[in-house]
């Protein structure tokens, strides 16, 4: 078996699985409080932008060959209903129209659809006796899903985990005119650790309990695969699993079993891992990196959501 490993080019030449940078959505946090971009703490090298700083980010991410960004917002005014979130001038429209107007289609903009950044209470959802009330919350999705498209998305992105969320929002988009935008659904999305940076980039920590109704649990495999039928069924176009690296089996029995494009989140928790352990010497990042992104599509991920993005993008047109 050592013969095929002899030397850099056979390695390569006999490599298999291997990164594109075509595989990449870089999010971003754009946030409607600041005028400079500011660093988040427990995200090493992530900031939120403000609209002023948003574009010369992105232009830097478009020369990189990276295709997609994905947006979330930290509004100005939150309420307990999260209605900001579908304001026509709200944070994400207003960041979408400026992207789309800078960059048209040499970009895909993909908005996060849910309330969890603009409520006061954290929650995914609107509340009704301190439960997310399912259905009520469909119809701020949609509104939502509706709001992001008029402003130019190219592709919604329903996170909240509501029992038929695919279906409102595409019945939404149909009914208004946009039949031609995708929806990417976070179909099998555990109710995980990993996302505590995210909730400090965004602000959305619930104010009281947790979200575990309504997020898959880390114990129930079997459960994504329903979930991810039942967002087939209801007209997702893309389906992910979130998080990503320790959820490779569940992205690897997705895609032997859905013949259907499937996107992999790697996480806050997951990047700050690998950028604190880096710092302190006990890990090469680079290495490291190119080894998890590389695992994740080696599971069967077609797309993969990550922070590095932007880096890895440098070592690939580099070569590595």
């Amino acid at each position: 078996m050592r013969r095929l490993r002899k030397n850099s080019a056979v390695r390569r030449l006999l490599g298999g699985t291997s990164l594109s940078v075509s595989n990449f959505v870089y999010p971003i946090f754009v946030d409607e409080n600041i005028i400079n971009k500011q660093p988040i703490k427990s995200m090493p090298s992530q900031y939120r932008y403000s609209l002023k700083t948003l574009v010369h980010e992105v232009k830097e991410i478009v020369s990189l060959g990276i295709p997609a960004v994905i947006l979330f917002g930290i509004p100005k005014v939150k309420n307990d209903t999260g209605s900001v979130a579908y304001a026509r001038n709200g944070i994400i429209q207003k960041a979408v129209r400026l992207l789309k107007s800078n960059f048209g289609n040499t970009l895909a903009v993909i908005t996060d659809v849910c309330l969890c950044e603009y409520t006061t209470h954290g929650h995914c959802g609107i509340l009704k006796e301190n439960d997310v009330a399912n259905d009520e919350t469909l119809n701020a999705l949609v509104k939502i899903a509706v709001s992001h498209v008029e402003a130019g998305a190219d592709i919604v992105a329903p996170s909240s985990m509501m029992d038929g969320q695919v279906s409102r929002i595409r019945d939404g988009l149909d009914k208004d005119g946009f039949s031609d935008v995708s929806i990417l659904a976070y179909s099998a999305k555990f109710a995980s650790s990993f996302y505590r940076p995210f909730r400090e980039a965004v602000d959305s920590k619930p104010a009281f309990g947790d979200r575990k109704s309504y997020q898959m649990s880390y114990t129930n495999a079997q459960e994504s695969l329903r979930e991810v039928e039942l967002d087939i069924t209801e007209g997702a176009d893309i389906v992910m699993v979130k998080p990503a690296l320790v959820y490779l089996d569940v992205i690897k029995v997705v895609k032997g079993k859905f013949s259907i494009p499937l996107a992999a989140y790697n996480v806050s928790g997951e990047y700050s891992m690998i950028k604190n352990a880096s710092r302190i010497g006990l890990i090469d990042e680079k290495e490291a990196v190119l080894e998890i992104l590389t695992a994740i599509k080696r599971a069967g991920a077609d797309i993969i959501v990550t922070y590095h993005a932007k880096d890895v993008a440098k070592w690939l047109n580099e070569g590595i």
